[in-house]
């Protein structure tokens, strides 16, 4: 005859019970997610990417056709005059930092990886102005393989959700790949940013409308 089950016990697996319900909500509510950043190969993914910070999605994309009609590949970018490649961005913000970063990042790829960019978290993560968010985005889109890109909306969805209490993104990335399946990782980033821009925002969330109200532990709660 079994003993009763230890508080702990049923404590983890009501918790594993909402995790699979919050996952397959956010699939439901979300089956188109994805990047939305415009690339057709991993060098224009990885440029969009380093231009989307402190950046919309929706401008970068604006800026970038003409910049890569002009650097189609990390060889011309490298030799760009440094003033015309500000110019190109200026629309992205901090534009004077972004160049610079490029053109460091574009001369390490041609000089490093013979122009090509490289499929692993730690050969992209060694390059100028690629962090580990950059690179898993790259990663996820460009080379299907699955990372959790922790942005500010990854970030502050996993905290009200209850997913973590971390704060450092390095921290709540390896939190979540423990509680999200590998296959999930990069359309879970996708469904996640997708809610934060939609219901879950920063100032004034709709949880009227969330379709995760009933297990989020901090309805309401903005941060």
């Amino acid at each position: 005859m079994k003993g009763p089950t230890h508080p702990s016990a049923r404590r983890d697996r009501a918790e594993e019970a909402r995790l699979a319900q919050l996952l397959d909500r956010l699939a439901a509510a979300y089956p188109e997610a994805k990047c939305s950043l415009h690339f057709t190969n991993p060098w224009e993914l990885l440029v969009a990417t380093i231009l989307s910070a402190q950046c919309t999605d929706e401008r970068v994309n604006q800026v970038t056709p003409a910049l890569f009609a002009r650097y189609p590949d990390p060889p011309s970018l490298a030799q760009a005059p440094l003033e015309e490649l500000e110019a190109a961005i200026k629309p992205t913000g901090y534009y004077q930092n972004k160049a610079k970063s490029l053109q460091m990042c574009a001369r390490q790829l041609v000089e490093r990886f013979g122009g090509e960019v490289p499929g692993t978290l730690e050969e992209l993560t060694s390059l100028p102005g690629v962090g580990r968010k950059t690179a898993q985005v790259v990663l996820g889109n460009a080379f299907g393989v699955p990372g959790i890109a922790v942005d500010t909306h990854v970030r502050r969805l996993s905290q009200r959700m209850g997913l973590t209490q971390q704060t450092d993104p390095f921290k709540i990335e390896q939190e979540l790949m423990q509680k999200v399946p590998p296959a999930d990782w990069t359309l879970f980033s996708h469904r996640m940013i997708a809610h934060g821009r939609a219901v879950c925002t920063a100032r004034r969330p709709r949880c009227g409308e969330c379709p995760v109200a009933d297990l989020c532990p901090q309805i309401g709660v903005a941060g």
